[in-house]
């Protein structure tokens, strides 16, 4: 079975769809002992050739997400999900160069990440080599597959891709696309190929492919990250559930404060890196509130606010629930609560936060230092937006997830993140002495 009729067959029976999926990962594992040997140059020229055909076939990567698009808003998808799936001019032209971006990247593979001589006159090394074959699994975003893709090939990897069903048009279109790149550069076209997507078996056939798959990446909602997590037998990198927090401390600037609190919630409120929170240090409270309540509402952002907040912004704020501590919104929604010092934001943020982005607005450095040492997550800003945390912002281009466990990545996973290594040690018939 080709790419093409691996991503686009009708509902297989549940051994049909088995097959379908492990003889996908064989040819994956095939694949992927190729690309590995292949040059720095051939990828570079191959993610340029797959930015040029993104652009060139635009018009046809549209049509085919507008479809999609239809779909979901006729199984009446929630606006943040549309937001998501919708494919744009300028979000092809920002995927292309992404995959620009990441060509000119540093290749990770062949890197040496320690080396010795041994007392025996043994040369040791370290050195970076691909994963393998990388199994992804994400929601409404089409633009993972270009990004997957990319970051994937560069390192040496083959991808399988298990997108949702909502993005299957704009998916395959851009599958063919890629698979059409790396033919034209002689390169295995199996080295990227597209999942069935209508039923959930394929999810479970992909996470348990011990010895076919290497590693899987979740990405999307809590519950596709925990389903992932839990049943997998593959290992997984648990990525992305950002219940992202601001915190405004006593000394704060507020007009510094209110630009890092919009752009961290109302720049693109359904990404991962967005604010679900803001906490503010109750000696600011009363003069700082007022204001960041109508600025949120300024933005159409509605206000859950804790009672402090409620008895300051009355009919303007929404009571809060328990629950709302811990909600990812992803939407234009954000819980508020005041807190009586540092220490109280910390302890709410351990309790509260998914370990994704945590953010301080301070003047005072001893505040910053405290924050950043105690705060527990993979990214920590101070004085900054938490719309940050993203591979492309810290310069690894276009990122493959956000990671918020602690191994074998953390934080917006780029290329050497895509990698593991293996030991090489040179000897001239060394053998090792009997015990």
């Amino acid at each position: 079975m080709t790419t093409t009729e691996a991503s686009t067959s009708v509902k297989a029976s549940g051994e049909e769809l088995r097959e379908q999926v492990l003889a996908a990962a064989r040819r994956a594992k095939k694949a992927a002992a190729e690309l590995a040997q292949a040059t720095s140059g051939t990828k570079n020229g191959l993610l340029h050739g797959m930015a040029d055909a993104l652009v060139q076939r635009s018009a046809e990567i549209i049509e085919a997400n507008e479809q999609d698009l239809a779909a979901g808003r006729g199984a009446g998808l929630p606006d943040s999900l549309l937001d998501r799936l919708a494919l744009t001019e300028k979000r092809i032209d920002a995927m292309a160069d992404g995959l620009r971006t990441v060509a000119g990247l540093p290749d990770p593979v062949g890197t040496v990440v320690r080396g010795s001589v041994l007392p025996n006159g043994i040369q040791l090394q370290q050195v970076r080599v691909p994963l393998g074959v990388v199994g992804m699994v994400y929601e409404a975003r089409p633009n993972v597959t270009v990004d997957a893709a990319g970051l994937t090939l560069k390192a040496g990897n083959a991808v399988l891709l298990r997108g949702s069903s909502s993005a299957e048009n704009s998916n395959a279109v851009l599958v063919r696309i890629l698979a059409d790149v790396l033919q034209a550069h002689g390169l295995p076209a199996d080295a990227v190929q597209l999942l069935p997507c209508h039923d959930r078996a394929s999810v479970q056939h992909l996470i348990t492919a011990r010895g076919l798959v290497d590693v899987v990446i979740p990405r999307g909602g809590a519950g596709l990250i925990s389903t992932v997590v839990e049943r997998a037998t593959v290992p997984t990198i648990e990525t992305g559930v950002g219940n992202c927090h601001v915190y405004v401390d006593a000394s704060a600037d507020f007009d510094t404060a209110l630009r890092i609190l919009l752009n961290s919630k109302a720049r693109r409120p359904s990404v991962c890196n967005a604010a679900e929170t803001l906490l503010v240090h109750k000696d600011i409270a009363d003069e700082f509130l007022p204001r960041a309540i109508a600025e949120l509402r300024g933005a159409n952002v509605t206000v859950h606010g804790d009672e402090k907040v409620v008895a300051v912004g009355g009919s303007n704020v929404v009571p809060l629930t328990e629950e709302d501590w811990d909600t990812e919104y992803l939407s234009l929604d954000i819980a508020v609560g005041v807190v009586d010092s540092l220490a109280d934001a910390v302890e709410h943020i351990r309790a509260h936060g998914s370990g994704h982005t945590e953010a301080i607005v301070t003047s005072d450095v001893r505040a910053a230092r405290q924050f950043t040492a105690q705060v527990d997550a993979a990214a920590v800003m101070v004085n900054a937006s938490t719309a940050f945390t993203d591979g492309g912002e810290f310069g690894m281009g276009a990122e493959i997830g956000i990671s918020t466990q602690k191994l074998h990545a953390r934080g917006p996973m780029g290329l050497p993140e895509l990698t593991s290594t293996k030991w090489i040690a040179f000897g001239d018939g060394h053998v090792r002495p009997s015990s």
